[in-house]
């Protein structure tokens, strides 16, 4: 039982933490306001977007937790999921665009660092987390342009 909780953990933690962030932050998207650089997605698309991404990301790290315990990869993991889920508190309620920059690049980082211990110790893992990079790096874009064109 007590194993059965720690996988639904592995699995839920990014779903739920995704959607907490979306509840705090969701009367302080100005994202229909704001100029933004070309390819940028209708807001209805992100959402969408991020619920798959965090599917993938509890899958990945639950396949990964099966067998693995690198004390170093799931530090990276978490550290990561915090910098992802403080990266919308920063952007939109606080609205610091130039240090959303700065943690986004930060979080592309870690993700990639992540995905190279992965796929050293479970590749499966890897794979799924290859919407979130590019994602993130889209997103990295996004932040880049709305901050230049704002």
């Amino acid at each position: 039982m007590k194993e059965k909780i720690k996988y639904a953990f592995y699995l839920l933690l990014p779903i739920i933490g995704g959607s907490i962030i979306g509840f705090l932050i969701k009367d302080y998207i100005d994202y229909k306001e704001l100029v933004k650089p070309p390819l940028s997605p209708p807001s209805i698309f992100f959402p969408i977007a991020w619920t798959i991404i965090y599917i993938l990301l509890g899958i990945s790290y639950f396949l990964y937790r099966k067998n693995n315990y690198n004390k170093r990869t799931i530090t990276i993991y978490y550290i990561q999921l915090f910098f992802n889920f403080l990266w919308s508190i920063i952007f939109f309620i606080f609205k610091l665009r130039l240090l959303s920059i700065i943690w986004i690049l930060i979080l592309d980082i870690l993700v990639i660092l992540l995905m190279i211990k992965f796929y050293k110790e479970k590749k499966i893992s890897t794979y799924l987390l290859i919407p979130y990079i590019l994602w993130i790096i889209f997103a990295t874009y996004l932040n880049i342009g709305i901050y230049i064109l704002n």
